[in-house]
């Protein structure tokens, strides 16, 4: 992937997807759709790392906001459902938690590609999220996020 990876907007259709979480079932998006008004959809490079474990913690620790306003959070890593399963229980995370391994669902939304990294470009995962409202369609779509504040600034957007 180049510079030239396809981004979301907001108004764009998010790819629709299926996917193991952190205890072995399937969640596919649309489904999830219909039983929430909204989704929170992130993703991250690594489960169990240090501004991945921030980031976790902080969607975490604010889903209250979050379900009170119709919304359920999600986050994507390519790291396997065992890993993941491995992280939900050393932090306590009440959310699910994704694998994508083949990083095809990463792809599609744009959040694996070249990133810059200690001054180095390099092939990864691009810290992103979505908001994503009926029809499947992009509410808010944030690309290279820092891991501390972003839930913040998603809360202060949505009016939360």
């Amino acid at each position: 992937m180049s510079e030239t990876a396809i981004r979301l907007q907001p108004g764009d259709i998010a790819p629709d997807f299926t996917l193991d979480s952190a205890d072995g079932a399937s969640v596919t998006l649309s489904e999830v759709l219909k039983e929430h008004d909204r989704v929170v959809l992130y993703f991250y490079p690594a489960a169990m790392t240090p501004g991945c474990t921030t980031e976790a913690c902080d969607f975490r620790d604010n889903l209250h906001a979050f379900d009170g306003a119709g919304l359920t959070v999600l986050g994507v890593s390519p790291d396997s459902p065992a890993r993941l399963a491995k992280f939900v229980e050393q932090e306590g995370l009440t959310f699910p938690l994704l694998s994508d391994p083949d990083r095809a669902v990463l792809t599609s939304y744009g959040a694996f590609g070249e990133k810059k990294n200690y001054g180095r470009t390099v092939q990864g995962v691009i810290r992103s999220t979505f908001v994503i409202s009926a029809g499947r369609t992009v509410e808010k779509a944030y690309y290279n996020v820092r891991a501390t504040g972003h839930v913040d600034r998603i809360k202060r957007d949505l009016g939360l």
